[in-house]
């Protein structure tokens, strides 16, 4: 019960944080709002890295081992479900038109910087429960662990997957991470190859494997 309430706790730290850093950066645009959102999230990483409560730079050990691979999968369910119904929802689809054109959006009403702070927050509860499932199952999390690299793999899967097709991110993530294993005893050169890989893919397959496709298993109940 105490891990589950930790989960929630860190999502309303995480929520707190999101609206904090979101309100002000998320009136940029572009570039300018990657360089901001990446310079916020480096500035977290060195705080918690001078706080005493979190051990500094060398972490927390021995944390209890609640997350294990059926709950890690469960709540990972769970979170893909929330995020398509909130894709295929009414909020969902004033995203994905403030995503596509942003001008157009504001043009027919829409808050976009309302939307797309909401979309902040709702990632940022998402991390949250990452976050939390990634402690408990390592038993042990530093600041080291969250450094821009990982923010790299993150980009890597969702620009792998197809902006647009969550089947396409969870098929990147599961490619990624059986590469990732594949090529653990290559150390920081395999991030080399990383970049290589996602030039490529910009260049010869720039929406990614799936592009906007998702898998279905309608046709399954179809008469043929």
């Amino acid at each position: 019960m105490g891990f589950w309430l930790s989960v929630v706790l860190g999502i309303v730290i995480a929520v707190i944080a999101a609206i904090i850093i979101g309100v002000p950066t998320l009136r940029l645009r572009g570039d300018y709002l990657a360089i901001a959102t990446m310079g916020a999230s480096e500035i977290i990483r060195v705080v918690i890295n001078n706080l005493k409560i979190t051990n500094g730079p060398s972490g927390i050990f021995n944390i209890p081992m609640y997350a294990t691979w059926p709950v890690v999968y469960v709540v990972m369910c769970i979170v893909l479900i929330m995020t398509v119904n909130f894709i295929h929802a009414r909020s969902g689809r004033a995203v994905i038109s403030v995503r596509e054109d942003e001008i157009a959006s504001e043009a027919v009403g829409l808050n976009t910087t309302k939307w797309k702070l909401s979309t902040f927050v709702f990632g940022a509860a998402t991390a949250a429960v990452a976050g939390s499932l990634h402690a408990s199952y390592i038993q042990t999390i530093a600041p080291s662990d969250f450094g821009i690299m990982n923010t790299i793999a993150i980009l890597i899967i969702v620009v792998l997957g197809g902006i647009g097709s969550m089947t396409g991110t969870v098929v990147a993530a599961v490619v990624l991470g059986v590469i990732d294993t594949v090529l653990q005893n290559f150390g920081t050169l395999r991030m080399v190859i990383y970049a290589l890989a996602l030039i490529l893919l910009m260049v010869f397959k720039p929406s990614g494997l799936l592009g906007r496709h998702e898998l279905s298993f309608r046709w399954v109940g179809k008469k043929t």
